[in-house]
Formats: C-alpha cells, sequence, structure tokens
C-alpha cells in the first residue's frame, strides 16, 4: 500500500487524488467532492488546466464517463469551465448564472427519469433549433465530425456514451445559450446510466447514428424546425421506454408525445 506521506511531511501524490467517503454514494458526487477539496486546498488553483478525463480516471480509479459527469455538475456551480480544444480549466471566478437557492433545491430532488426526459426534450429542442440560426461553420463542422465518432463507436459502450454525450453537448454549446447549457448540464448527469444501458440494447448503437446524422442535415441547411423535430424525435425512443418503467405517485395522467408527421409540425402530448 502506498504511504499516505511523503518523505516532506506533505501528502503524496497518488494519495491526493483517491476518493474517499461513503462508497455507496454515486461516483459522480465523489469524484466531484474530491475535485473541489483539491480546489479549495489549492492544489487546482484558479486558471489551472486540469488533467485530461482519462488521466483524472486513472488518478482515481473510476470510469472516464463517471468523471465526465462530475465535471460537468462542477461547471453548472461554476467551479470549472471547458474550453474547446483546450480542455477543462478551473474558473479564476465564479459564474453569474444558476446560483443560489435554485441550485440546491434542483441538487437535493430525485425527479423521475421521464420528468428529467421530458425537460431534456425542451432544453435540447430548443437548443438544435438556436444552433441551426446561430452555430458557425466550423461549430457545424466540429458536430458532423463528432457525429461520425459516435457511428464508428459502434461495438464499444463505453466510447459510445462519450461520443453521444459530447455531440448533444456540443450541440448545446452551439445555441451560444449559456443559460441554456447550463441548465442541460444540471440535468444530464442524472441520465448517464441509462443512456449507457440503452447502448447494450441490439440496433441502439446504430439508430442512434443514424438519428445522430438526420439532426447534422438540418443543421448544416440552417432549418431551425427541421433541427428541434429531429433532435425530439431522436429523443422519443428513451422517452417511451422509460415512461413505461418509471415509477408514478398516481397523481399526473401518463401521457404520451406524438412522432411528427412533417418538418413544420408540432409534437401533440395525447392522454393514453
Amino acid at each position: 500500500m502506498t504511504s499516505g506521506r511523503g518523505g516532506n511531511g506533505r501528502t503524496s501524490r497518488v494519495t491526493q487524488w483517491e476518493l474517499r467517503g461513503d462508497q455507496r454514494r454515486p461516483l459522480p458526487e465523489l469524484i466531484e467532492e474530491k475535485l473541489r477539496e483539491l480546489i479549495d486546498n489549492g492544489v487546482l488553483p484558479a486558471g489551472e488546466r486540469l488533467p485530461n478525463e482519462p488521466e483524472l480516471a486513472r488518478r482515481m480509479g473510476v470510469a472516464r464517463s463517471s468523471v465526465r459527469t462530475a465535471l460537468q455538475r462542477l461547471e453548472v456551480l461554476g467551479v470549472v469551465e471547458v474550453r474547446r480544444g483546450r480542455g477543462w480549466f478551473v474558473r479564476r471566478k465564479p459564474a453569474d448564472y444558476l446560483t443560489g437557492d435554485f441550485i440546491e433545491w434542483i441538487s437535493e430532488r430525485r425527479f423521475g427519469l421521464s420528468e428529467a426526459i421530458e425537460v431534456r426534450m425542451a432544453l435540447e429542442g430548443m437548443a438544435a433549433s438556436l444552433a441551426a440560426a446561430r452555430a458557425t461553420p466550423g461549430e457545424i463542422d466540429d458536430i458532423a465530425k463528432l457525429s461520425k465518432d459516435h457511428l464508428a463507436a459502434f461495438a464499444d459502450v463505453d466510447e459510445l456514451l462519450r461520443t453521444d454525450e459530447t455531440f448533444h453537448d456540443a450541440i448545446l454549446r452551439a445555441s451560444h445559450n449559456d443559460l441554456l447549457v447550463a441548465a442541460y448540464h444540471m440535468l444530464i448527469p442524472d441520465l448517464t446510466e441509462i443512456r449507457r444501458q440503452r447502448f447494450t440494447s441490439r440496433g441502439v448503437p446504430a439508430r442512434s447514428g443514424t438519428e445522430h446524422d438526420n439532426v447534422v442535415n438540418f443543421l448544416k441547411r440552417g432549418d431551425s424546425a427541421g433541427a428541434r423535430a429531429a433532435m425530439v424525435t431522436h429523443l422519443l425512443g428513451p422517452y417511451h421506454e422509460i415512461q413505461a418503467a418509471d415509477d408514478h405517485d398516481g397523481t399526473e395522467q401518463p401521457v404520451h408525445l406524438t412522432t411528427f408527421v412533417g418538418i413544420e409540425d408540432e409534437p401533440e402530448w395525447q392522454q393514453r
């Protein structure tokens, strides 16, 4: 076992990255707590570039997907920020959005998965629509490449999850609406495991890749209505699956979202 102290009496480099606490808690929460500890202690000072996700996963002995979820949570809280093409950095000053009582409230609540997907459809549908109008040619090219990376990850569940998250995240950022991005990142960690499980189902990876490409096609054409429709349609599969299995307290009427008949059509919520 590696000693927790070096020759100079300081905590060793290996030990300082070890996760501690209640091992029954979700890993992303433990990782988030450890990173905040390292930031508060000055090990990772303001403006510092964090080790990349694979390296963080190696140091903490966890999966890369858990590291990414923790970083997304810290981004929402304004503790870290991602810089395209450069990686994750400790913020020099706190973010000025999604602070205070709202963060505490949403962090402590445990929402049903179908509720989370309903909000995800609203956020990502809007993000795709805005991205079609606002994204730069370079951002569209990046999103298209990420779609191809996702399709190429066909047999690797971890890589499927990573490329899926990266693709959706790129569209959120291409919306150029920081509040939309922050709200999405507050929501999405609770959906990570169910997304991973879906990629183990036959036919899901190929269908996901095809639907990603469909979104990209509308983005390239600058078609906001089409991009929104394609994104919401892409999320209908997991939504219907989750809603069927989700626990309800009996107070709400089960509903389902219709598929789109045409690109200009609005989805309709109907009682079952």
